[in-house]
């Protein structure tokens, strides 16, 4: 039950989180391309990874406290399901190109930061 508690505070967390970095990000660089969801989902993954790592391995946390901040918290925070539906926009818009650019981008900087998180939390 204690689970359920960790995840629902970390997922509060991570939404909240995650609604004041779009906000950020929009007001520096514009709706112009998702940038915001961009740079949220690369910085969940190297949080994954990092975190992952880092609490397996050398950190002593409660598993309930570990499942709160990976799965609550990095889960509230990251937006797969609003990658989707600007990737499906930027396509029905007519800006392929950028649809592309936009997938290829979160997938290879998405996978480059949690390999970084992970090599980053063993080499530390």
């Amino acid at each position: 039950m204690y689970a359920y508690f960790a995840i629902a505070i970390g997922g509060i967390l991570g939404c909240w989180a995650r609604y004041a970095m779009t906000n950020l990000v929009q007001a520096i660089y514009g709706r112009e391309f998702p940038f915001a969801t961009l740079s949220i989902n690369v910085l969940a993954c190297f949080l994954m990874g990092f975190l992952f790592v880092e609490t397996l391995e050398r950190l002593t946390i409660s598993p309930v406290m570990r499942i709160g901040i990976l799965t609550g918290f990095i889960g509230g925070f990251s937006t797969f399901s609003t990658f989707a539906m600007e990737t499906l926009l930027l396509a029905e818009q007519g800006e392929a190109t950028k649809s592309v650019l936009y997938v290829v981008l979160s997938l290879v900087f998405g996978l480059l930061a949690t390999f970084a998180g992970a090599y980053i939390a063993r080499n530390l």
